[in-house]
């Protein structure tokens, strides 16, 4: 009986070495198979599913339509563009190609020799800018350029000698930097959610300016404004001098001053490719 026993006892831890021996051995093989052969994510079973990032929508992507108010001078009027659309009518055209759905001018209130006083003048007098601006998707400003150049004033003194002085711009600059604040922030308050596109500042008079002193007026002017932009979210700074910098005849007007209708483009184009 003992015997019996004994021999059935060595049986099964014979047996039962005999498949841990046979377990490891597929163990082993299976994993040499995994490594030599592995399988593609997708056709392995125990493989976690993947998620496939989805790319942010711009807000005006998800608009019906899309409603632009502009504010500002003459840029945002479209001086110098003989078609009569601007850089705010060719961002319009953009931005239906772009989006696919309807786009609207719902209004533009730029003025041509407007300063940043005259501009926050026009919003505290009249409501129906606040009231547009309340309803606007896109909000498109120029302001500045007046208020440094003054269409020359102080900049150009007759004499050939001295040439392009843009020390007048420069004692402009800070009053009109601290104006320019005023009116992005009544903007903010007026629409949080609107996308502002602030047109940054180019060089129109940079074939003259020799010694480039007007280039870092301009520079100095365009991070002010970044960083009085960059206060608020869904603003931005529309940067511009680049655009015209190495073609500036191509792309100004006769007057020396505006953009011609390419020019224009050049900025819309800029504009779209923003809030794409």
């Amino acid at each position: 009986m003992h015997l019996l026993s004994t021999r059935f006892l060595w049986r099964t831890v014979g047996f039962a070495a005999l498949l841990s021996t046979l377990l490891c051995m597929y163990g082993f093989g299976y994993a040499v198979n995994q490594i030599m052969f592995p399988k593609p994510a997708a056709q392995n079973e125990a493989a976690a599913p993947q998620e496939t990032a989805k790319p942010k929508e711009t807000p005006l992507a998800s608009k019906d339509k899309i409603q632009i108010v502009a504010l500002g001078d003459s840029l945002s009027a479209g001086t110098g563009d003989l078609s009569g659309r601007g850089y705010v009518g060719q961002v319009k055209e953009k931005l239906e190609k772009q989006f696919g759905k309807p786009v609207f001018i719902l209004n533009n209130f730029a003025i041509p020799g407007f300063t940043t006083g005259d501009v926050l003048k026009d919003m505290e007098a009249k409501k129906d800018i606040g009231k547009a601006i309340g309803q606007a998707d896109l909000i498109l400003l120029t302001a500045g350029g007046n208020d440094l150049f003054e269409g020359g004033q102080g900049i150009f003194n007759g004499s050939s000698d001295e040439g392009f002085n843009p020390g007048a711009a420069k004692e402009r600059m800070p009053a009109a930097l601290k104006r320019l604040e005023q009116i992005l922030d009544t903007v903010a308050k007026q629409n949080p959610n609107a996308i502002v596109c602030y047109v940054g500042l180019y060089h129109p008079f940079l074939d003259l300016d020799d010694k480039r002193e007007g280039s870092v007026l301009i520079d100095e002017w365009n991070r002010s404004a970044f960083e009085i932009v960059n206060k608020h979210n869904n603003m931005v700074l529309v940067p511009t001098y680049d655009l015209f910098e190495l073609n500036l005849n191509k792309y100004l007007y006769t007057d020396h001053f505006h953009p011609n209708q390419d020019g224009y483009e050049r900025i819309a184009e800029r504009i779209a490719q923003i809030v794409r």
